[in-house]
């Protein structure tokens, strides 16, 4: 089974109903658990996912994302090298929304060759990954 990698942007839309992506990441999730695929993320996008879901979303939807879906998704730990790629690459496109966290998760999915997101974030495409939707996983 092929790894796919979960950014914030995945996990969001699966726990906001109102998503404009919510039914394409309940449907990845749904057919990962049944299919065991191997999902990754970084403990980047897990702050990152903390933050926001638990601002706009509220702390029950941040319990829901720790017990339902972050146990679907194995985690790297990002070391000192793999944050001066990120930052490198950050640096060098010097675009305001291509954060350091999704510049890092970019560096990751080169580094470890997944070529698979379940990201709805115009960097993870462009860069050449097949952004995972409806019936996908």
């Amino acid at each position: 089974m092929s790894p796919v990698f979960v950014d914030t942007s995945g996990f969001y839309a699966f726990l906001d109903g109102t998503d404009p992506n919510h039914s394409r990441a309940a449907a990845f999730f749904e057919g990962a658990a049944g299919q065991s695929t191997v999902c990754w993320t970084t403990n980047y996008v897990i702050h990152e996912t903390w933050a926001v879901v638990q601002a706009r979303l509220g702390w029950d939807a941040v319990e829901d994302w720790l017990r339902e879906l972050l146990p679907l998704c194995e985690v790297r730990w990002v070391d000192q090298q793999l944050h001066l790629r990120g930052a490198a690459r950050c640096r060098q496109a010097r675009e305001r929304r291509l954060s350091l966290t999704n510049a890092i998760s970019i560096e990751f999915m080169l580094e470890e060759e997944i070529r698979d997101a379940l990201a709805f974030d115009e960097h993870f495409a462009r860069e050449g990954f097949r952004c995972r939707g409806a019936g996908e996983p």
